[in-house]
């Protein structure tokens, strides 16, 4: 019995570093947020759109909102929260994706006309921007 005794032992701790490794990759596989694989900056040009769209059903549903500070974006999930910076003149703003776009050359979103003009690209219509993801409208309400 000794002799088990001793083999037991010795793989206890083997074992419970084990168990206990996955689970802390069980937590930090639960604990990501979905889409976290994906770069929290990136860079390019972006457009807006306006009048011609608005009230008429977005990607996610709801009626768009030329008003409203809002983005078009091709994969981020619907409801991210997103600063975008004119890399022109600095000025920033922060809105909500709610639609799929944009559909037009190397383009890597379409910004509401709001946001826009927030931003001071509505005369030039295109902007080189950096969008930064800040995380999801239900982590910026709870």
């Amino acid at each position: 019995m000794t002799t088990v005794d001793a083999c037991t032992t010795t793989q206890q701790p083997a074992a419970r570093k084990r168990r206990s490794g996955l689970v802390v990759l069980a937590v930090l596989v639960l604990a990501l947020p979905l889409g976290s694989a994906q770069a929290r900056v990136q860079e390019g040009v972006v457009s807006w759109y306006g009048n011609q769209f608005h009230a008429r059903p977005t990607a996610s549903g709801e009626p768009f909102d030329s008003a409203a500070m809002t983005m078009a974006h091709p994969t981020l999930p619907f409801g991210t929260q997103v600063r975008v910076t004119n890399l022109r003149n600095g000025r920033s703003v922060v809105v909500r994706v709610n639609d799929r776009g944009p559909f037009v050359g190397s383009r890597i979103a379409d910004l509401s006309q709001a946001a826009a003009s927030q931003i001071g690209m509505m005369r030039r219509g295109i902007a080189r921007v950096r969008l930064e993801i800040l995380g999801t409208w239900s982590d910026q309400e709870g």
